[in-house]
């Protein structure tokens, strides 16, 4: 009876101290341009601190970055207003991130998209290359014409990495595919011009195209609307935009921020929470293609088995995806 009670005793402390570390944390998300309903990248992180919240009852603090001046601010002054851990999202933040960690070393910082080394920040970054190889395979082998088209938001290194593992992928599945590619700007403004996609879409479709993969975030919009006017395909990213314009996505090129936003939460929660560097591609799901009611018409049996024949290449190894960001070059386009 006694060693009974000595156990329950422990089990309440456990649960008493466990109940107490849940509520010491004062969570709280930078969102970047484009809002948090941007329907891609950054509506992709609020899910995932949405979920933490409704499971654990804990709030968050937030913020909706609109010009870029702000993000230094507002990441400060959630540490001064004693917020831990802070989730950055996207790679503009990692400057104002580091700055802002230096100044507040007891502060947790968890930055999705790009890499901060400090011993206090945890970096979430995506081997884009990888799923957009896949999506690329899907579209080659649904495009009638083996002409298919990629429109970035704003030209930086990391949306080249989508398009050159697209183009890589396109051309895995059909050696003759041509690749026309477009970026939006070179401002953050190019994330949130759906007209601007639209626009761009078009030309390519004039050109022969005829599926679309877009990384641009809102800008993605006005793509997927003018393949839907078109008669043709668009292919999403991020988050899964199937739902978007049913029988005119392809599919969609998702990335788990979801998952990276909510994990550094739960696991500061948990006291597990670790600095450093968490690299996810296909081998730890955090890259894959969506596949559900809204597109399932559309992918045929030998589709799924030539993307799958190339994910397992992949993670095998024995198909290795160039990544524009480790030397600016892309042999496929």
């Amino acid at each position: 009876m006694k060693k009974l009670f000595q156990t329950a005793a422990a089990s309440i402390i456990a649960l008493t101290a466990a109940a107490a570390h849940a509520e010491d944390i004062k969570p709280a998300v930078v969102f970047d341009m484009g809002g948090k309903f941007d329907k891609s990248f950054n509506e992709g992180v609020y899910n995932g601190v949405e979920k933490f919240s409704k499971e654990t009852g804990i709030k968050y603090r937030e913020f909706e970055v609109t010009n870029p001046s702000q993000r230094e601010q507002a990441i400060r002054k959630m540490a001064q207003r004693g917020a831990d851990p802070i989730v950055g999202v996207g790679f503009a933040q990692g400057p104002a991130i580091e700055k802002v960690a230096k100044e507040y070393p007891d502060v947790r910082f968890t930055i999705i998209d790009s890499v901060v080394d400090l011993p206090n920040v945890q970096s979430v970054v995506f081997k884009e290359h990888e799923g957009s190889f896949l999506v690329g395979v899907l579209a080659a082998m649904a495009s009638e014409n083996q002409k298919v088209g990629f429109i970035g938001g704003m030209d930086i290194p990391l949306i080249r990495k989508f398009a050159c593992g697209y183009a890589q992928g396109a051309k895995y599945a059909v050696g003759s595919a041509e690749v026309y590619s477009n970026m939006t700007g070179t401002t953050p403004s190019a994330w949130n011009d759906p007209s601007k996609g639209s626009e761009l879409a078009k030309s390519q479709f004039d050109k022969g195209a005829d599926v679309i993969f877009a990384a641009a975030g809102g800008t993605g919009i006005g793509v997927y609307q003018a393949a839907k006017d078109a008669g043709k395909y668009a292919i999403g990213v991020d988050s899964n935009q199937n739902h978007l314009q049913p029988g005119t996505m392809l599919t969609s090129m998702t990335k788990g921020v979801d998952v990276a936003a909510y994990n550094a939460f739960k696991d500061a929660m948990d006291g597990t929470w670790k600095p450093g560097l968490h690299a996810l591609g296909l081998a730890e799901n955090g890259v894959d293609w969506a596949l559900d009611d809204n597109n399932k018409s559309l992918i045929t049996d030998a589709m799924k088995a030539k993307v799958k024949e190339a994910r397992d290449g992949i993670v095998s190894g024995s198909i290795s995806v160039h990544d524009f960001t480790s030397d600016n070059s892309c042999p496929a386009l």
